[in-house]
């Protein structure tokens, strides 16, 4: 494995870091939330302390919220950095008093769970907080270190082994597949798991693996549940869970005239698809796999979610079709406008399809294939 960093985009915590506010990072397992701390941390002036939700000692003396107990865990630092702190029961509280009594503390959280940071932490830190997001390595990242041409004729590997760091990092494919296996059989349930009413991988397992089969296309509840043999409102928690866990990314349809446009279903795509391949075994070369321009999909629409998160895009992110089956990938809500996108791997021309076009004033069309896919990834201008 090569030991070579990528720079991360969030390359400066100390720019988000300030007094009187707490610094929430949030992110999947394994994407480098801990190494991006740490590198923060390894140029800072400051006296610091670096803990952990997992340290036993740690929840039980921050999950009382008792003021004395808090001002003494910080007493001769100034700059508290609590890793994996949604395993901390109330930890909203005690940082709310951290930040309230103690404002001249810098403040540093981070989670691979937003389902139970989130909650914890959102309420009594309102106003109080910056929230950033941490995903699996971005091509607009990669850009910033690599020849174009060399990132392009790596694609491949992209699409079937992922971007976590590990993976990025490894010098040759069986390397790269025994990361990502690792990374879904060690990591990606731990979280899961650890809520309250999940008391088996196997039910997870399954769902994702019908999910799995079924990116690009929109996805039924009820044809889950069957399948399952669950009933819908479970399905339907699982599948929370998971979003909030930084497994599958959901997208729903896009509607204003719901006589001729359909909206009921969603679609869901995994965060990596490099899990999505672990998770059904498949490692196959482009050549050999019918399943191409639904790996693409799922690639380049994540891409983009990376693309405008990190440059601070407004988006709302839609699919569109009608009753008569005509469909646009991804339609992006921003600036007023809406922008339609159709996701080809080869290259190709596509018309706009009337409906569309005719229906929605301000509505653009384009095609992102792999010979124009960095501009629509990797471009820091917003078209």
């Amino acid at each position: 494995m090569s030991d070579t960093y990528i720079p991360r985009f969030y390359k400066a915590l100390e720019d988000y870091c300030r007094p009187g506010k707490v610094l929430v990072i949030y992110g999947p397992r394994q994407v480098g939330k801990t190494t991006l701390i740490k590198q923060f941390l390894a140029g800072c002036a400051l006296p610091y302390r670096l803990d952990s939700g997992d340290n036993v000692l740690t929840r039980t003396l921050l999950s009382g919220a008792d003021f004395k107990t808090i001002r003494d865990y910080v007493a001769g630092f100034s700059v508290i950095v609590i890793d994996e702190a949604q395993k901390i029961e109330g930890i909203g509280e005690c940082l709310k008093i951290m930040v309230d009594q103690m404002p001249d503390l810098r403040i540093i959280v981070s989670g691979s769970s937003s389902f139970e940071l989130a909650g914890q932490i959102g309420e009594p830190l309102t106003g109080r907080k910056t929230t950033l997001t941490l995903f699996p390595i971005a091509q607009l990242e990669l850009q910033q270190t690599h020849n174009l041409l060399d990132l392009k004729a790596a694609l491949s590997d992209y699409l079937i082994y992922g971007a976590y760091p590990e993976v990025v990092q490894c010098d040759h494919q069986q390397a790269k597949q025994d990361a990502i296996l690792e990374i879904t059989g060690a990591y990606l349930f731990k979280d899961i798991l650890e809520l309250d009413k999940i008391k088996s991988s196997k039910t997870l397992v399954n769902l994702l693996r019908l999910l799995a089969l079924q990116i690009g296309s929109e996805v039924s509840l009820s044809e889950l549940a069957q399948q399952l043999m669950l009933d819908a409102k479970t399905v339907k928690r699982y599948l929370d869970i998971l979003e909030k866990a930084f497994v599958i990314y959901p997208l729903h349809g896009f509607s204003r005239n719901l006589r001729k446009e359909m909206t009921k279903k969603s679609k869901y795509y995994f965060y990596d698809v490099g899990i999505r391949n672990a998770l059904i075994a498949n490692f196959n070369a482009l050549s050999l796999r019918n399943d191409v321009g639904a790996l693409w999909e799922n690639f380049i629409f994540m891409e983009r979610v990376k693309r405008n998160a990190y440059l601070k895009i407004p988006v709302n992110y839609y699919f569109w079709r009608t009753w008569n089956q005509k469909e646009i990938d991804l339609i992006e809500e921003r600036g007023g406008a809406l922008y339609g996108y159709e996701f080809k791997w080869a290259p190709q021309s596509v018309r706009p399809i009337k409906e569309w076009i005719e229906t929605y004033e301000n509505a653009y069309f384009d095609v992102v294939h792999r010979d124009n896919y960095l501009n629509f990834v990797g471009s820091s201008v917003v078209e």
